[in-house]
C-alpha cells in the first residue's frame, strides 16, 4: 500500500540473515531512494507501533529500524537472479 501511495514498485520484499529485510523495488527517477527508504522504514514502523504498542520495549532504544541502508542497483544483472538470491537469504533466515 505505501508504494503504492507513494508512486513506486516493490516487487519482493524477504527477510534477511540476520537482522535485515530486502526489499526489490522499482521507482521513477523523480523519487530518490532516500525518500523511498524513508517511506518504508517511517511508516511501517509508525504503523506496527500503533497496532502492537508493547513490541517498542522489546527493541533497542524503542526503534524498529536504525538510520542505515545499503542499495545496489541492478545493472547487467537480471532479475530472476535477484529474486533468486532474495529467496534464498529468507530460507537461510
Amino acid at each position: 500500500q505505501i508504494a503504492e501511495d507513494k508512486g513506486f514498485t516493490v516487487h519482493l520484499f524477504e527477510c534477511g540473515e540476520g537482522d535485515h529485510v530486502h526489499c526489490f523495488v522499482t521507482a521513477p527517477p523523480k523519487l530518490s531512494i532516500t525518500a523511498i527508504v524513508k517511506y518504508l522504514k517511517g511508516i511501517t514502523g509508525r504503523k506496527l507501533f500503533e497496532r502492537f504498542p508493547e513490541i517498542r520495549n522489546q527493541l533497542w532504544k524503542g526503534e524498529l529500524w536504525n538510520h542505515s541502508y545499503y542499495v545496489e542497483t541492478i545493472g547487467s544483472v537480471s532479475e530472476e537472479n535477484i529474486r533468486r538470491y532474495m529467496e534464498h537469504q529468507s530460507k537461510s533466515y
